[in-house]
């Protein structure tokens, strides 16, 4: 969430090392307008613009009334999960988020099965990816969505062009160079 392009090609060595190699790629995106969080949640999980799913700003707290991914998945008879901030559970399971009821969540009715959902933006994202990672090898999920914020929240608190910006896309990389080859294989 909140990763720059050039900081990525700059601060991010080891997914550089598999673009170099040819076993990735890399694209410069651009994303839809409003440029929030919660709105391009819903914009990459279900494909309809903000002003068409009616999700326009980061206080338009409800369920989705859009298909997700997670939705055709489960109803095409796949396994859901999710490592992922808690707007992503109020988009696509319940609103509003309880974390006592929410946070860990195993359910086959639900868009997102599997779950593991945090609500504090400086959340590790060490953290979150062994989130993650646990449930991957406790669900094997057809098709899991990871959510990190460290870098966005590094962004919000001391801007764009600031080495604890760049330091948190390094840190997200180093975290990646630890699972990648094992997810892949």
């Amino acid at each position: 969430d909140g990763l720059n392009y050039e900081v990525a090609r700059h601060a991010m060595g080891h997914l550089q090392a598999w673009h170099a190699a040819g076993r990735a790629a890399l694209y410069k995106m651009e994303c839809e307008l409003p440029a929030l969080s919660r709105p391009l949640y819903e914009c990459i999980l279900t494909g309809v613009a903000p002003i068409d799913s009616g999700i326009v700003h980061n206080n338009v707290s409800r369920l989705s009334n859009q298909r997700s991914i997670f939705h055709y998945a489960r109803d095409a008879g796949l396994s859901t999960a999710a490592a992922a901030y808690h707007w992503v559970s109020e988009l696509y399971n319940r609103t509003p988020f309880d974390p006592a009821r929410d946070r860990h969540t195993e359910a086959a009715d639900l868009p997102i099965q599997h779950g593991l959902f945090y609500w504090a933006d400086h959340y590790p994202d060490s953290h979150l990816f062994a989130d993650a990672e646990s449930l991957r090898l406790r669900h094997a999920p057809n098709f899991l969505l990871i959510h990190p914020m460290n870098i966005d929240d590094a962004g919000h608190k001391h801007g764009l062009d600031t080495a604890q910006y760049r330091n948190s896309a390094r840190s997200a990389d180093i975290i990646l160079a630890d699972y990648l080859q094992r997810w892949l294989d």
